[in-house]
């Protein structure tokens, strides 16, 4: 291995030791408000439900698909837990994956509110130019 690709190899490495482990306790902005519908919903949060609760307060239309996504990222992170309720006839048999904010993840939300605050602490921001 050449020293050039050697430190590639060490930048990649640096890279993903930083997405990986200093940003893992870090939310995005749809992680975010993926924990804070789960808060809302608390023991009837599943898919559809978070769906429908983020539509219904931000007006923004997901996909099941981005939420589940985003939910089992979150569950890999530790932020949210989930469990399988009873059977329903009305989905065919199938069970609903229930979620909740584990305790890693409420800080996280925490987490990211004070830092929310910190930075527009003191802005106008109604009317201010653009």
């Amino acid at each position: 291995m050449s020293r050039r690709e050697r430190r590639i190899s060490i930048d990649h490495f640096a890279y993903f030791f930083y997405i990986v482990v200093v940003m893992a306790d870090y939310l995005g902005e749809f992680e975010h408000v993926v924990l804070l519908a789960l808060l809302r919903l608390g023991d009837d949060a599943y898919g559809v439900t978070v769906r429908q609760e983020i539509a219904r307060r931000t007006g923004r239309d997901v996909s099941v698909g981005a939420i589940y996504t985003t939910l089992g990222r979150l569950e890999t992170k530790g932020f949210v837990k989930s469990w399988l309720g009873a059977p329903t006839t009305e989905r065919g048999g199938r069970a609903k994956r229930h979620f909740r904010v584990a305790a890693k993840g409420l800080a996280a939300v925490e987490r990211t509110h004070d830092t929310l605050r910190r930075m527009t602490d003191g802005l106008t921001l109604k009317g201010s130019p653009a």
